[in-house]
């Protein structure tokens, strides 16, 4: 530890010494007229056009991330979005008084330049370039320089730094772009329009959750912070709408894990005359057609999962497999019953925890075996308050789980639309959120009201950004370009 402290030390020393001499630069750049953080340059080429184009003149501008220098010449390399390029500065070219500004510049600053795209002697595709100017002196030296960026909360801390440093971090966020114009287009084309619902609530519902809770001063009212767009969706579907989805935020104030984060974006959609079956048939279609469309493949590697979107959807009856792996009977089995194999798998629970709960923990502990593609079939109704229930056992209801890599991956179901039905399992869901479990849903008599107007059938799904982690096979934090964290100082 005393190592670790001194070498800390060390480190920051040497910063302070860096930032010194560099707004020392700054100083003299000033003084010599030049302004070091200019508002407009003269680009008109990316790194990769100018690559193609061999013997024209281009205008670039990026950050410099290497610098050589050899008597009469010298060679940057220069970096923008789309890769690198290398710049060579001649002194016979720019004239002594402009080459020796090239000593002002550091790796990390942004520069512009103008030249002819030529081949050197060693072959390399380069800029000659005829004449230049600094768009942005970096005070602080990038993280080789002084401590390294090895540490990953710091990664995230400093992600700019981290897409800076590394290239593949900044390609994987292109992806996860990419992913959600895929997403939209995907939605878009199967007549579904995008629209908007709001994120302050008086009463947030549509999943099992605790919300965030904050205030509003222009009404004097404490207002929560949506954990889903199910609810105003519906109340969309009442009000004549038949195909809609949202993507954006929610927030859930729950712990942080590799596949959890408290604010995560959501694609959710809702579907008028349509029942559970109609809509397992379009997830599997948006699923394939993003592997495809995304990775060129169906088949994926995580860690100990191997599964293939192509092959059929095996459907997990969910009773059955708690008799099967647990030999709990969901409907009769006592709580003691399952909080002991919950206990068996070395899992704590602390507090009043409801049977719900219980057998939440127990489908997590199954569900890490299962590496799909599958669907969890025959949810029973009292873990699911807004399914509609299966004819044939009205203790089940038409709801099913996408369930990849072992991880829940979507939810959707038939939505119950029976106002009497709904209002009797809003008010058990109310009833345990009194006795303490402060993830059970909300007693929401508005909505309620929506239903007694009439709500035609309708099918909802959602799904989050998990899927996008999945299919990259990485964590939530590695996933999300700035990801909750403790605050430091």
């Amino acid at each position: 530890m005393p190592e670790t402290i001194e070498l800390n030390k060390m480190a920051q020393a040497r910063l302070q010494s860096i930032r010194k001499q560099r707004i020392e630069k700054v100083k003299k750049l000033r003084e010599l007229g030049i302004d070091p953080y200019p508002a407009r340059c003269q680009r008109k080429q990316t790194n990769v056009q100018a690559r193609k184009s061999l013997g024209k003149k281009v205008a670039l501008a990026g950050r410099v991330m290497a610098m050589r220098g050899h008597g009469k010449i010298c060679f940057f390399d220069l970096v923008d979005s789309t890769g690198k390029i290398q710049l060579w500065f001649q002194k016979e070219n720019l004239g002594k008084k402009e080459y020796k500004i090239l000593k002002y510049f550091d790796i990390g600053d942004f520069i512009g330049v103008e030249g002819k795209v030529v081949e050197t002697k060693a072959g390399e595709i380069s800029v000659d370039v005829g004449s230049f100017q600094f768009l942005s002196k970096a005070i602080r030296p990038l993280p080789d320089k002084w401590h390294g960026l090895k540490d990953i909360e710091e990664r995230y801390r400093k992600r700019y730094l981290d897409l800076i440093m590394n290239p593949s971090v900044r390609a994987t966020f292109e992806r996860k772009a990419k992913f959600w114009e895929l997403s939209r287009k995907f939605i878009k084309s199967k007549g579904f329009i995008e629209i908007e619902t709001p994120i302050l609530e008086h009463k947030t519902g549509g999943a099992d959750a605790r919300p965030f809770i904050t205030h509003m001063n222009a009404l004097g009212q404490d207002f929560y912070l949506r954990i889903s767009t199910e609810l105003y969706q519906k109340r969309l579907i009442g009000g004549g709408f038949e195909k809609i989805y949202t993507l954006g935020p929610n927030f859930r104030n729950e712990g942080i894990d590799d596949e959890h984060l408290p604010e995560y974006y959501q694609l959710e959609w809702y579907w008028a005359y349509a029942n559970y079956r109609d809509n397992m048939h379009l997830v599997k279609q948006l699923f394939l057609y993003l592997a495809r469309e995304l990775y060129g493949k169906t088949r994926f590697k995580m860690g100990k999962y191997d599964f293939d979107l192509a092959n059929k959807w095996k459907e997990i009856d969910y009773v059955e497999i708690m008799r099967k792996k647990f030999s709990i009977d969901v409907f009769n089995s006592s709580e003691k019953e399952m909080l002991r194999v919950i206990k068996k798998h070395g899992i704590q629970l602390k507090g009043d925890i409801s049977k719900s709960r219980l057998l939440d923990n127990l489908w997590k502990i199954l569900r890490k075996g299962i590496s799909g593609p599958a669907f969890l079939v025959n949810e029973p109704k009292f873990i699911s308050p807004l399914a509609k229930s299966k004819k044939e056992d009205p203790r089940l209801t038409e709801r099913f789980h996408v369930i990849i890599a072992g991880r829940e991956l979507g939810n959707g179901y038939s939505e119950l639309n029976d106002p009497v039905d709904q209002l009797e399992r809003f008010k058990e869901q109310q009833s345990a959120r009194d006795k303490g479990d402060e993830e059970s849903q909300m007693l929401d008599t508005d909505f309620v009201e929506m239903l007694e107007y009439g709500m035609p059938p309708t099918s909802g799904y959602g799904q989050s950004e998990r899927v996008f982690w999945t299919f990259e096979g990485i964590s939530a934090r590695e996933g999300t370009l700035f990801p909750t964290l403790r605050y430091k100082k």
